[in-house]
């Protein structure tokens, strides 16, 4: 086992274990449905970040064999081209210059489409699934939203639009710590996905999930220091 790598399987049996703990801490709560969600992600996350790392073979042997073609028609092109026997002015070698030129940027380009398309196809669905770690990180936010620790506090007045405060200082504590815990666990799933597969764009898309992750933890955890004053 290395140590220098996140582990997938891992990340998803720990998430596995922090489902079970919200669900007996918490049953049919909102928050276990959203760490049930969770764990569909993470068993998914890891189904298809073993699929990024992994040559798409049948992509590979058709591009290889269609740029070996193009190459073999520019070879041939290029060998019946007769300059020895055939004198060229000025203005017809600019125009046979210009045509060559023409013809290996058109060609380049076509190499180059073909050489990107399993980066560009992997981009895709890559980007697609880090949306939605993204959007799974604003629904916990919303879910600890209207925790608020200061309802601990007895100077704390309700009002007939205040949601309902039902947890007691141990709980609104452990409710916190579990909504941190699913956002760091986000992260890590992102991060997964970059171990293997080095492009920009996905790699940018991940440092978002986790500065907003961070960001949404630090806010969940002013709130825990809140309620460990109220406790004590």
């Amino acid at each position: 086992m290395s140590y220098r790598q996140l582990d997938s399987a891992e990340i998803v049996k720990t998430i596995e274990i922090l489902n079970f703990r919200i669900v007996e801490r918490f049953p049919a709560s909102g928050l276990s449905k959203v760490a049930n969600e969770l764990l569909v992600i993470g068993r998914d996350a890891h189904n298809r970040s073993q699929w990024v790392s992994k040559p798409l073979w049948h992509l590979r042997v058709p591009m290889a064999i269609l740029i070996g073609l193009i190459v073999i028609s520019l070879s041939l092109v290029v060998s019946k081209l007769d300059f020895q026997n055939h004198a060229l002015s000025i203005g017809e070698l600019i125009q046979v210059l210009e045509s060559a030129i023409n013809d290996v940027v058109f060609f380049g380009v076509g190499i180059f489409f073909l050489v990107t398309l399993e980066t560009r196809i992997k981009r895709r669905r890559v980007v697609s699934l880090l949306h939605d770690l993204r959007a799974m990180a604003h629904v916990i936010d919303m879910h600890q939203l209207t925790k608020d620790p200061e309802s601990l506090l007895t100077t704390y007045q309700q009002t007939k639009s205040s949601p309902r405060r039902t947890m007691n200082a141990f709980e609104l504590e452990r409710y916190l710590d579990y909504c941190s815990e699913m956002l760091s666990l986000i992260s890590k799933i992102a991060a997964v996905y970059v171990q293997d597969f080095n492009d920009t764009e996905v790699v940018d898309v991940v440092n978002e999930i986790e500065s907003l992750t961070t960001g949404l933890s630090r806010k969940m955890w002013q709130k825990i220091t809140v309620v460990q004053a109220c406790k004590t």
